[in-house]
């Protein structure tokens, strides 16, 4: 729980957003955005590693007793009856719902789940062995050791995962940092459910709501109101929001829709409470917030093992085009220095993952005194601020491979919507005042390339159509994301470099 705080480091940071020339907000989400930040861990990654590792245990502990006491050894017979027992009980240690973060947290519950499911996983086996008359060939010994060994292994095991779940409760890891858009009674009463069914879960802000007085208090239950709905994008951007969950009757339909169109440029998850609502939905409707039913509007693109994929992606393809591309970088950067005189590089500001700042690295295409850090004139055909190697590496993108170092530094990705200049324009208009919902493409991290430019969309974007073309491209990628898409569009771009580089100047 937050409130307001006066104190001089607040002061000192509100005049540190107003140097930089951010938008000040409200003093109790200025104090928020000053406190440091965990990025939460994800649970279902941790529960996906915790499988693998007690999968490995039983397997290393089942195989090792085997190795020790079986004579003569069959490999033949148990590497594939060991592997086929840690399977079953990994699906039935699932179906007892003992690998989710609030099961780690138990004891009791948590240990007779795991020993029950390994107790049936060794019927299974014992009733297979007899049916199979396979009693010759299996070691009731070594099944029976097997099973007593892995019950105890489970139980040590569980109790440190319990002891490592518990750690990261308390620091605040796995805790999703989340905000409440409404106030007044209802939100009280939402506070109250998500305080009692998930409070090792959720990790309240505060509330963000365009109405006043009796209606919206400044204080709701103990929790301060952060400004209004408006505010919230500036909030999120300057400080990690992983949930929004929306307090406001279904019946106010337009007001829902008036709050979703705002808030679906955000890449958070969205969830509409139903916790006022009189309508009933199945139960395949709903997703729950501890007991807290609500409706998914809108979900954060490229989460949980999703993420981590991408990112095993990104380092390991722009480590090997790093190594096979630096001679070809090397020549690149030779040929600049000799043709004109200034540095190699050349950095720009770009709006990076959910409109961060981040300063983006390139060869440097133009002569030094010509270049435009803002771009607030984009490049055309046979611009005289373009060098002679500039205008080939801009038209082959050899200018954009430096990003790479970007990748290796985690602001962007190998495939993603592109980032674009702070002041870039099209048909005299900001990107974002030209096309609505623009800062939507800023969901998931920029990319070297994308969608859009391996479907001819690179280059000059002159007209509001080519960036309204841009952008509908990029929103696509975002909602149709895989590894398979980011895999196709890489091995795509040097096709579309010589197929649909006529945009390119």
């Amino acid at each position: 729980m937050y409130r307001v705080d006066p104190n001089k480091a607040i002061k000192d940071h509100t005049a540190r957003a107003q140097a930089e020339g951010e938008r000040v907000l409200w003093p109790a989400a200025e104090a928020i955005i000053a406190a440091p930040a965990e990025r939460p861990v994800s649970g279902t990654v941790i529960a996906g590693v915790a499988q693998i590792v007690e999968a490995g245990l039983l397997a290393i502990l089942g195989y090792g007793i085997y190795a020790a006491y079986v004579s003569p050894a069959n490999d033949a017979v148990y590497v594939p009856v060991i592997l086929a027992t840690v399977l079953l009980a990994n699906v039935l240690f699932n179906g007892a719902r003992s690998h989710r973060v609030s099961a780690y947290r138990t004891v009791v519950s948590q240990i007779g789940r795991v020993l029950a499911a390994w107790l049936a996983v060794t019927v299974v086996l014992m009733s297979c062995v007899f049916l199979f008359k396979a009693g010759d060939y299996i070691s009731r010994l070594w099944l029976v050791t097997w099973f007593l060994s892995g019950a105890a292994m489970q139980v040590v095991y569980r109790m440190l995962l319990r002891s490592l779940v518990e750690y990261l409760t308390v620091k605040g890891r796995l805790k999703r940092r989340t905000v409440i858009v409404g106030g007044g009674k209802d939100a009280a009463l939402l506070i109250q459910q998500v305080e009692t069914s998930a409070g090792k879960d959720i990790h309240l802000l505060g509330l963000f709501d365009d109405r006043d007085g009796e209606r919206s208090p400044n204080e709701v239950a103990g929790y301060q109101k952060l400004g209004r709905v408006s505010d919230l994008i500036e909030f999120a951007r300057r400080t990690p929001v992983d949930l929004v969950i929306v307090s406001m009757p279904l019946s106010a339909e337009k007001r829902v829709l008036d709050m979703l169109t705002r808030l679906w440029v955000l890449p958070v998850d969205i969830r509409l409470s139903t916790h006022m609502s009189q309508l009933k939905f199945t139960d395949a409707a709903y997703s729950y917030v501890g007991d807290l039913p609500v409706l998914d509007m809108a979900d954060r693109p490229i989460s949980d093992w999703n993420l981590f994929f991408k990112w095993i992606f990104d380092r390991v393809v722009a480590l090997f085009a790093l190594v096979l591309l630096s001679p070809l970088m090397l020549i690149t950067a030779i040929a600049i220095k000799m043709e004109s005189k200034g540095p190699i590089f050349f950095k720009q500001k770009r709006h990076g993952f959910n409109n961060e700042l981040i300063e983006v690295f390139k060869f440097r295409s133009m002569y030094t005194d010509r270049t435009d850090a803002n771009a607030t004139k984009l490049v055309t055909k046979n611009d005289p601020r373009v060098t002679k190697v500039g205008r080939f590496i801009r038209k082959t993108s050899i200018d954009e491979l430096p990003q790479l170092i970007n990748v290796l530094k985690g602001e962007l990705s190998i495939v993603g919507p592109r980032p674009h200049p702070l002041q870039a324009k099209a048909d005299n208009k900001l990107y974002y005042e030209a096309v609505e919902g623009y800062f939507a493409r800023h969901r998931v991290k920029p990319g070297i390339t994308g969608w859009a430019q391996i479907n001819g969309w690179r280059g000059e974007t002159d007209t509001i159509e080519k960036i309204m073309q841009r952008v509908n491209h990029d929103l696509y990628y975002i909602e149709h994301w895989s590894i398979l898409l980011d895999i196709y569009i890489l091995f795509m771009t040097p096709v579309s470099l010589v197929a649909k580089n006529e945009n390119a100047y």
